[in-house]
């Protein structure tokens, strides 16, 4: 099998896991989003390590050490990660699956225009026309919601950020997933001690499957992050960016036909501009990265052509 298949492989099976979501965390309820969010960090953090001694590499922990910035910007990416998690977690157990796709069909918008507000990049005119029909696409839905679908704002914009910080930082997914658990592990020892303690803990209480499940949330976490690494060293970024639509379109299918959420005219309509805008922006993104190849390509042939060797 070609370096290239295994990535396309791997690619998928991470989106189809991460799509499959919504309906992972109903099956861990009566636990609520935090008590579900704490286990998830602790046993990512179990499974993580697990790995790591697998693999016996430590040595990039004593370095991350002596870098006190990087350190700071992974932690702060711990705390956009745990939001983008929580507001999930909340959003699917409370029948909003629908707006929890929206927030991953807008959050290559959000990333383009945080480029522009935090990067200082410029964009071209029909990446401006796609974050336009974008920004209009939220303002339908909020009519339709009767407000702004803030669900949705908050996944897309955490995880925009967190992507960014990702970028900056250049970490491995399983050392920033290590960190990132790391430094939400006190915090959500204290909560879930503090459940056990008020008598208001599922785990343990509501049956071995749930306590399977809520263990699994490390499970579940860990493995498409280490499928998504491994395509990420065998794909094109412009592959990548297309395989990332995966993820929503299987959660907003669950939250038509499966959770059967209601879908007006309004909310189909915001839906659709947002389609609309991602089709603009990934076929410029491919046309663009089409030109980039043969502007390389044709530099490297006058290169060859004026080399003495």
């Amino acid at each position: 099998m070609t370096e290239g298949r295994k990535g396309l492989l791997f690619g998928a099976a991470a989106y189809v896991m991460w799509g499959l979501f919504p309906l992972y965390w109903p099956w861990v309820r009566p636990a609520g989003a935090l008590e579900i969010l704490a286990h998830r960090v602790v046993w990512s953090l179990v499974v993580v390590i697990a790995i790591l001694a697998v693999q016996r590499n430590w040595r990039w922990i004593r370095e991350l050490l002596h870098q006190p910035g990087r350190l700071a910007l992974m932690a702060l990416g711990a705390i956009l990660i745990a939001t983008n998690w929580g507001v999930y977690i909340w959003g699917v157990n409370h029948g909003e699956v629908v707006e929890t796709s929206l927030g991953y069909f807008i959050n290559p918008l959000v990333t383009v225009l945080l480029g522009v507000l935090v990067l200082r990049e410029h964009l071209r005119p029909v990446q401006w026309a796609a974050v336009g029909l974008g920004a209009v696409s939220v303002l339908v839905l909020a009519v339709d919601y009767g407000h702004p679908p803030w669900i949705a704002l908050t996944l897309a914009f955490s995880f925009g950020s967190y992507g960014l910080i990702k970028k900056h930082v250049g970490a491995p997914a399983s050392h920033s997933l290590t960190v990132e658990t790391a430094t939400l592990l006190i915090p959500s020892l204290v909560y879930l001690g503090f459940l056990a303690a008020d008598g208001r803990s599922s785990f343990g209480h509501s049956g071995v499957a749930q306590a399977v499940l809520l263990v699994g949330a490390g499970v579940v976490t860990a493995v498409p992050l280490l499928f998504f690494a491994g395509a990420a060293r065998r794909l094109p970024l412009v592959t990548l960016g297309l395989l990332q639509y995966v993820t929503p379109v299987m959660q907003f299918a669950f939250g038509v036909l499966v959770f059967h959420e209601p879908m007006p005219a309004l909310r189909l309509m915001g839906f659709a501009l947002v389609w609309v805008a991602l089709i603009v922006l990934s076929v410029d993104m491919v046309r663009y990265q089409r030109t980039a190849r043969e502007v390389q390509r044709q530099r490297g042939v006058e290169i060859s052509a004026t080399s003495p060797v």
